[in-house]
């Protein structure tokens, strides 16, 4: 195991028990105690960062356009996994980046779209079996502003709405697999991230740099567009 995955299983293994000290709480009219211990905080932790996923999605969900949003899934070929484990940081970092260009690419081109879009992608790493498995998984709004077909905006801002079912939608199968601790332990660690290495990312109109100034774009045109469907109807 390497220092990374040894660090995991430690913090794991000592979170919310004594090993990390803790408090007590007592109620104020029956005098019951109860110790509460503190959290590794551990990125890969299933039972920390609950207030920091919510303060997230927060956060995220003041971004939403009022659109239709579609779920588009990148996947890792299976020849290079073994690479990926050797190299985690430089193949998630790469495959990241193909998803990205590829979204743009295919929306720019006129013939799909003609649009920059806006995309949230998060990284997973495992499969139903827990076993190696890297991709991504997009959010996309259903639409973007309008560019050429090299991404370039257009010089006076339009919004260009995507086709029904432009990204399509594939249903989620659920299993039960039973594992030994060993193995369950062995296909964990094979997900331990490089520290410090960003899950999650945004690309094209949702970039930091100017991400306000163009969904506030987005939004005006939008809010245009709606209003003139309505004195239509």
């Amino acid at each position: 195991m390497s220092w990374a995955q040894k660090r995991v299983l430690r913090d794991l293994g000592r979170c919310r028990t004594a090993a990390l000290g803790g408090h007590v709480e007592r109620c104020d009219h029956c005098a019951h105690e109860r110790i509460s211990y503190k959290s590794c905080r551990n990125r890969h932790c299933p039972k920390c960062h609950g207030v920091q996923t919510a303060a997230w999605l927060e956060r995220e969900a003041k971004n939403l356009l009022p659109v239709p949003y579609y779920h588009v899934v990148f996947t890792l070929p299976q020849p290079l996994r073994p690479v990926a484990l050797q190299n985690p940081r430089v193949v998630y970092n790469l495959l990241f980046q193909a998803a990205s260009e590829t979204l743009q690419e295919a929306a720019a081109n006129p013939r799909h779209l003609g649009a920059r879009l806006g995309v949230l992608m998060t990284l997973h790493t495992w499969g139903q079996q827990l076993e190696s498995h890297p991709h991504v998984h997009c959010v996309v709004p259903g639409g973007g502003l309008a560019c050429d077909a090299k991404g370039n905006l257009t010089a006076e801002p339009c919004w260009r709405s995507c086709r029904p079912g432009f990204f399509l939608p594939h249903n989620n199968e659920q299993r039960t697999l039973t594992l030994d601790a060993d193995e369950f332990l062995r296909r964990f660690l094979l997900h331990v991230l490089p520290k410090r290495f960003v899950k999650t990312r945004h690309y094209g109109l949702l970039a930091n740099r100017g991400r306000d100034e163009r969904l506030e774009c987005c939004r005006r045109l939008l809010f245009i567009i709606n209003a003139a469907a309505q004195l239509a109807e």
